[in-house]
This record gives structure tokens, C-alpha cells and sequence, in this order.
């Protein structure tokens, strides 16, 4: 799903989503980070995509990866938080999904309501 600024309202300051992304994976938290801290705006990776490709209207730009400065904010990505405890703890304790495996993203407003992004819900399936 694709919003626009104005249907963020507030949420929506200095090209950046101000909004936690709360993230899970089997019912247990993997983090909460804030988009505020996009070290680039969105005006910024447009600009920059722009450089090297044609943009068409109606182009969707994403961000990438949800992180923060701040390590107990927890991570958006489980590539992220490995790394993370590898250089934090000297290993890895976080194992990649499986089969199985259950991921659950919602993005919220500062003051715990639900975003307009809805809820992104997945379970890791082995291919057929």
C-alpha cells in the first residue's frame, strides 16, 4: 500500500514518515525503529535516483531498511540486528526465518494509533 504525504498529516516533516515501525517475528519483538531518523529525505533519494534513471510519474520510491542510532529501538531487519549482535556480543544468536516462520510489520503514529499502511503479515512457505 502507497500513501501520500498528506495522509499522514503531522507524521509527515522534513521528507521523513515519523512513524515506529513495529516489528515481529513469531509473536516476539525484533524492534520498533523510528523513520524520523532517514539519514536522506525522500526529496534527497528522488534527486539522486533521478540522476541515473527516467523517473515516470507515478513512481514509487522506497526507503529501505528501518534504523535508528539508538540500539534499544531494535532493528526492522534481521540481516541488520545479525550484524548488530555480531559486532555488539562477538556472535551471531539470531537465526534466519524458516519455514514457518511468521513476520508481522505495522507502522504506528507517534501516539500508538495504527498507521495507514496497514499491517504487513507474512509466513515463510517453501516454494512448490
Amino acid at each position: 500500500l502507497a500513501v501520500t504525504p498528506d495522509e499522514l498529516g503531522d507524521a509527515w516533516r522534513e521528507g521523513r514518515v515519523q512513524m515506529r515501525l513495529h516489528v515481529q517475528c513469531n509473536g516476539a519483538r525484533v524492534g520498533e525503529p523510528h523513520g524520523g531518523e532517514m539519514d536522506f529525505s525522500f526529496g534527497q533519494l528522488v534527486a539522486h535516483a533521478a540522476r541515473t534513471r527516467r523517473l515516470a510519474a507515478g513512481t514509487i520510491v522506497g526507503s529501505g531498511t528501518v534504523s535508528n542510532v539508538a540500539r534499544s529501538a531494535g532493528s526492522a531487519c534481521i540481516a541488520e540486528r545479525r550484524v548488530i549482535e555480531k559486532l555488539d556480543l562477538g556472535e551471531i544468536r539470531t537465526p534466519f526465518m524458516r519455514f514457518g516462520d511468521r513476520v508481522r510489520m505495522q507502522a504506528r503514529f507517534d501516539d500508538g494509533r495504527d498507521g495507514p499502511f496497514g499491517v504487513i503479515e507474512q509466513r515463510v512457505v517453501a516454494a512448490r
